[in-house]
């Protein structure tokens, strides 16, 4: 474990060979995997589990409830929340939980509305807002985001313009057709109705 001098690490919680950069806070309940990036500027609060082989970029603050499973990556500034109606001095019983399952990316400046569930190797794009569940193996973009097609394991995109509204739909799909029955059933389950629309 290396943590820099500079960062505020109070949990004993972080696992073998995760890197903690400059002016970062982590309070004492977190608990961190082994092989970790954490980097400058991020705070995680206490109700908080973080995997193994996990980057946290620069500008993160991960509240109480966020779960974030291995090998996953976090972009610089991304915004996480806990509380769907914050007031000051007034705090819920208990804050809504938000996992980030494994393998998935979230780019930078994303934010995640409170509750939700990022799907396993899913791709959230920069800027995004997610405001509903992000199955596995998804690409999401838009405020608020929108599946616009599906991406593997390694990182292969697949645009899907027909599943949505995006530009209008109407795209080619390229993949078998058990697979886009599959995937159209799964994707009405979180939302989209047999017109193709969000």
């Amino acid at each position: 474990m290396r943590i820099h001098p500079l960062s505020d690490v109070q949990s004993e919680a972080i696992g073998e060979q995760t890197s903690v950069w400059q002016y970062c806070v982590i309070l004492p309940k977190a608990r961190i995997g082994c092989n970790c990036n954490i980097c400058a500027h991020v705070l995680i609060e206490n109700d908080v589990v973080i995997g193994n082989n996990v980057t946290v970029k620069s500008g993160v603050q991960i509240w109480d409830g966020v779960t974030i499973e291995d090998d996953v990556f976090i972009g610089p500034n991304v915004t996480f929340t806990n509380d769907l109606v914050p007031r000051s001095k007034q705090y819920p019983a208990c804050f809504l939980k938000t996992r980030v399952k494994k393998g998935a990316s979230v780019g930078a400046n994303a934010t995640i509305v409170a509750g939700h569930c990022i799907g396993s190797y899913a791709l959230v794009g920069a800027g995004s807002v997610v405001t509903k569940d992000v199955p596995d193996y998804t690409v999401w973009y838009g405020n608020p985001a929108v599946c616009v097609g599906t991406i593997t394991k390694e990182g292969v995109m697949i645009k899907i313009d027909k599943l949505n509204n995006v530009n209008g739909g109407g795209g080619k799909i390229l993949l078998s057709h058990s697979f886009q029955l599959c995937l159209l059933w799964s994707l009405r389950n979180i939302g989209i109705n047999n017109n193709d629309y969000v």
